[in-house]
């Protein structure tokens, strides 16, 4: 495989002659005519008349070779069909074309240069029952900065000078290079259990379809695929995608844990078609899934780039090509999962007696916590009477246990001791909170509830006088 540079991208215009539409045929004025309506796009021609003769496919029993329309070279008279296009001196073009016969065995040249110094490239004879299909390469010389691609009629069937030379599917250019642009929506720094959106367009920047594109992308270390989120943003075959492979132009791959986008005409490489160049197709044809942000991905870095390879079957024989996207990275704040776990010495007690409460807090990361908090106020019934923490402070007055920070896997403890004045059930809570985001806040409360009972009545020592 190879992966080339992005040239000056250089494409013939209206090679199939599809515009101005026609009915069954029609003479139309070329592009230099810029002030006659209905002129042929890109099309100019030495004709004295400026006249170029464009057929519908079946007129008069001629089916086109590519598109629905082409062009006879001989219109009115012979001449010679040619653009000029900018070119990079250096860079490799290739051409392709169908040529036949409208009358019998025609034979026309073709020409590549600098326009007025074109040098006679090929001759193509073809008779009228078939079209013939030819290819071929052309080298930019040094210091041609403007390259003239023509067509000259040598000879035609039947001898009138208006007859001759069919025309169709044409193409001269830069091979195709697709170039690959990959965002990440939104842009971060995001959190533990969000959902990432990456999109990738990709464009052909170069002058021929690129051929069975396909687009893979490797879902980042640190996230969870989002099932169902497939699809083609824009572009052709745009619209939400399956999963399963084979149903449509793309699917999820579970084994290699990526993403797989034919961007062709059908759900596997083996189906064709292919990405045009951005003259055809400017925005190109961008495409999303969605991931979920892993815990293990706390306080890191997303990376992830996106690959395509394609064809470029402008030669004779198929060149496999590949594209990479720019690296998108995306980064996670960190996130601590606490949890928080409350037990007294003993949930049964009489008024007057010492409850002894136990509270631990733990961090199971994956980063570390600071900023940790747990609110554990005593409720009425309940007199404080000592509060060890370790680390960090309590506070009497609010009931707040400042820790402070908190390393992964790491425990903190508090022992409360408080007297109890009335009987009843008592419910005590406790609860964790930190700057970073908990990515299971299930355990973040807990309760203890004991039971205080009234204190046994004194004996009197007048109920035993008599």
């Amino acid at each position: 495989m190879a992966t080339p540079p992005v040239p000056l991208r250089v494409a013939l215009v209206n090679g199939s002659f599809e515009s101005p539409v026609v009915t069954d045929m029609a003479f139309l004025p070329d592009a230099s005519q810029t002030q006659v309506p209905g002129r042929v796009p890109g099309w100019r021609t030495t004709a004295s008349d400026h006249m170029i003769e464009v057929w519908h496919s079946g007129f008069q029993g001629v089916p086109s070779a590519d598109g629905a329309q082409f062009a006879e070279l001989n219109a009115n008279e012979v001449s010679t069909l040619y653009q000029d296009l900018p070119t990079t001196p250096g860079t490799k073009l290739y051409w392709r074309l169908y040529h036949r016969g409208r009358q019998g065995r025609d034979t026309m040249a073709l020409d590549i240069g600098a326009p007025g110094a074109a040098v006679e490239q090929r001759r193509f004879t073809d008779g009228n029952t078939a079209w013939g299909r030819y290819t071929g390469v052309y080298t930019v010389p040094a210091g041609q900065n403007l390259t003239r691609f023509a067509f000259r009629s040598i000879s035609a069937a039947g001898g009138n000078r208006g007859i001759g030379n069919f025309l169709d599917g044409i193409f001269f250019g830069t091979a195709p290079a697709v170039v690959l642009r990959k965002t990440a929506v939104p842009m971060g720094p995001v959190e533990v259990g969000d959902t990432l959106t990456y999109r990738i367009t990709a464009t052909n920047e170069g002058g021929g379809e690129a051929e069975n594109l396909v687009l893979t992308d490797t879902v980042p270390d640190g996230t969870t695929y989002l099932p169902g989120s497939l699809r083609v943003v824009t572009g052709p075959n745009s619209g939400v995608k399956t999963d399963g492979q084979g149903d449509d132009q793309a699917y999820y791959d579970a084994a290699g844990d990526r993403v797989v986008f034919h961007l062709g005409n059908g759900a596997s490489a083996a189906q064709g078609g292919g990405l045009p160049n951005t003259l055809a197709l400017p925005a190109g044809t961008t495409v999303e899934y969605r991931v979920v942000v892993d815990r293990a991905s706390g306080g890191k870095r997303i990376a992830n780039t996106a690959g395509a390879a394609y064809e470029n079957r402008l030669g004779e024989e198929p060149e496999r090509l590949t594209a990479t996207s720019n690296e998108e990275t995306t980064q996670v704040d960190p996130a601590a999962d606490l949890s928080v776990t409350k037990a007294a010495d003993a949930t049964t007690v009489t008024v007057g007696q010492t409850v002894t409460y136990r509270v631990s807090v733990h961090n199971k990361g994956p980063n570390r916590a600071t900023g940790v908090t747990v609110t554990d106020r005593l409720p009425e019934g309940l007199v404080l009477l000592s509060a060890k923490a370790s680390p960090g402070s309590y506070d009497r007055d609010t009931g707040r246990w400042t820790v402070g920070a908190l390393a992964e896997g790491a425990t903190a403890t508090l022992v409360l001791r408080a007297k109890a004045t009335r009987a009843g059930s008592v419910d005590n809570t406790a609860t964790v909170t930190a700057h970073e985001k908990d990515p299971e806040p299930a355990d973040n409360t807990d309760t203890v509830t004991i039971c205080v009972e009234p204190a046994p009545s004194c004996c009197d020592p007048c109920a035993s006088e008599t």
